[in-house]
C-alpha cells in the first residue's frame, strides 16, 4: 500500500469517527433540557428528571458493552469495512428516532439502537487504523483517532445549540412522531451520517479478513495478563470520571450555575478542543520529555485535582478554566492507554481494542448513574469522589510493567 492510499484510508476512518462523535456531541448539552421537556409532556414527577438523564446517558454505553465484543469478532472474520457500515446505519436510525421523539420511551428506544450499532464504529475503526500502521507510528495514529473523536465533541454541542434555535416554524405530527425545530440538529446528524455512509461504501477498501476465528481459549502468560488488566482498570477509571463529569456538569450548569444550553455547550466545546489539540502533541512530542508511564501518571494527577477543585468555583471563566485543565489531563492519559492496548498483539488487535472498549463502556454506564445518584447529597459530592478515585488509581501505574 502506497503512502497516498494509506492517507486516504486513514482520512476516511477518521471521518467516520468524527461524524459518530458529532452525533454524540449534539445531544450532550441538550439532553437535560430535552429530557425535561419530554418528561413534563409525559406528566412525570420532576424529581425523577435527573434520574432519567443519568439513565438515558448510561443506557447507550450499556448496549455498547453488550455488543462491542461481537462486533470485534465479526470484524476479524469479515473485515472492518462491513461492520463500520452497519454501525453508520444504526447511527442514522438513532438520530432520526431522536429527532422525531414525542416521549421518553421513544428517546430510550433511540438510545438503545444507537448503543447497539455505534458500538461497532469506534473500536473497529481503531482496529482498522491499527491494521494499516506500523508499531512505531501507533501512538501517533491513535492520538489522531482521539482528535477525530474530540472534534466531534467540539462541534456537536455548538451545532446542537445553534440548530435547535433555528427559525423552523414547521410543526408536523404523523402517528407517534413529531417534527419541529428541536428535530433539526438530529436530522442534520442523520443526513451527515448518510453522506459518510456512501463515502465509506464507495472509497474505503476492506482490510484483510482473518478467515478462521480461533475458538480455543487464548492463554496469556502471567506478566502479560497483569499488564493488560492494569491497562483496562486505568481505561475504566478514565471513562468513569469523564462520563460522570459530562453528565453531572450538564445538570450542575443548568441547576446550580444557571447556565443556558449554549453556556453548557461552550464547556463541552472547550473540553473537546483541548483534547483534540493536545492528544497529538503529547503523542508526537511527549515521549521526548516523559515516558508513557510518566505521562499517564501526570495526566491522572491533573485530572484528579481539577475534579476536586471544580465544584468550589462559581465564576463562569474559572469554571471554563478548570474544564481546560481537566481535559489536558485526559489528553495525556487516553492515547497512551489506547496505544499500549493496540501493541499487545498483532493477531488479536481487534479483539483487544474491543475488550478495552467494553471496559470503557462499563465506566460510561456507572459514571452517569453514580453521578446523578451522588447529586442528591449535594453538587460537590460527584466531583470530589470522582477526583479522589482518579488519585487513588495513580497507584496502579506503579504496577504497569510489561
Amino acid at each position: 500500500m502506497n503512502k497516498k492510499e494509506k492517507l486516504n484510508r486513514i482520512s476516511l476512518i477518521l471521518l467516520s469517527l468524527f461524524v459518530v462523535m458529532l452525533g454524540y456531541g449534539i445531544l450532550l448539552p441538550t439532553l437535560p433540557y430535552y429530557t425535561e421537556r419530554l418528561a413534563l409532556k409525559d406528566n412525570l414527577d420532576t424529581d425523577l428528571i435527573n434520574f432519567h438523564i443519568g439513565l438515558l446517558t448510561s443506557i447507550y454505553p450499556l448496549f455498547q458493552l453488550i455488543f462491542v465484543i461481537l462486533w470485534g469478532r465479526l470484524s476479524d472474520k469479515y473485515g472492518r469495512k462491513p461492520i463500520i457500515l452497519v454501525g453508520l446505519i444504526g447511527f442514522i436510525t438513532m438520530n432520526l428516532l431522536t429527532g422525531l421523539a414525542t416521549s421518553l420511551t421513544m428517546l430510550y428506544v433511540a438510545r438503545i439502537i444507537g448503543g447497539i450499532f455505534t458500538s461497532s464504529v469506534i473500536p473497529v475503526s481503531n482496529a482498522y487504523l491499527s491494521d494499516i500502521t506500523s508499531e512505531k507510528r501507533r501512538t501517533k495514529i491513535m492520538a489522531w483517532s482521539g482528535v477525530a473523536i474530540s472534534s466531534g465533541v467540539i462541534f456537536g454541542p455548538v451545532l446542537g445549540g445553534l440548530l435547535s434555535q433555528t427559525n423552523v416554524h414547521l410543526k408536523y405530527s404523523f402517528g407517534v412522531f413529531h417534527f419541529d425545530r428541536f428535530s433539526v440538529p438530529f436530522f442534520f446528524a442523520a443526513v451527515l451520517g448518510l453522506i459518510v455512509l456512501f463515502v465509506i461504501l464507495k472509497w474505503l477498501k476492506n482490510t484483510a479478513i482473518v478467515t478462521k476465528i480461533r475458538e480455543k481459549t487464548i492463554k496469556f502468560n502471567f506478566t502479560f495478563s497483569n499488564y493488560f488488566i492494569i491497562l483496562l482498570l486505568l481505561s475504566f477509571v478514565m471513562q468513569f470520571v469523564v462520563t460522570l463529569f459530562e453528565t453531572v456538569f450538564s445538570i450542575y450548569g443548568k441547576d446550580e450555575l444557571a447556565f443556558n444550553s449554549s453556556q453548557v455547550g461552550i464547556g463541552f466545546m472547550l473540553c473537546g478542543s483541548v483534547m483534540a489539540v493536545l492528544q497529538p502533541v503529547f503523542a508526537t512530542y511527549g515521549e521526548k520529555i516523559m515516558t508513557s508511564k510518566q505521562q499517564i501518571t501526570l495526566g491522572l494527577v491533573i485530572t484528579g485535582l481539577s475534579l476536586i477543585v471544580f465544584p468550589f468555583l462559581r465564576n463562569e471563566l474559572s469554571v471554563y478554566g478548570m474544564i481546560i485543565l481537566f481535559a489536558s489531563g485526559g489528553a495525556m492519559v487516553t492515547p497512551n492507554l489506547l496505544s499500549a492496548v493496540s501493541l499487545l498483539s498483532k493477531e488479536d488487535t481487534g479483539r483487544n481494542i474491543s475488550i478495552q472498549s467494553s471496559t470503557n463502556s462499563i465506566g460510561q454506564i456507572l459514571g452517569p448513574i453514580l453521578g446523578t445518584w451522588l447529586l442528591a447529597g449535594g453538587f460537590y459530592y460527584p466531583f470530589v469522589i470522582a477526583g479522589s478515585v482518579v488519585l487513588v488509581a495513580i497507584g496502579l501505574v506503579y504496577y504497569l510493567r510489561k
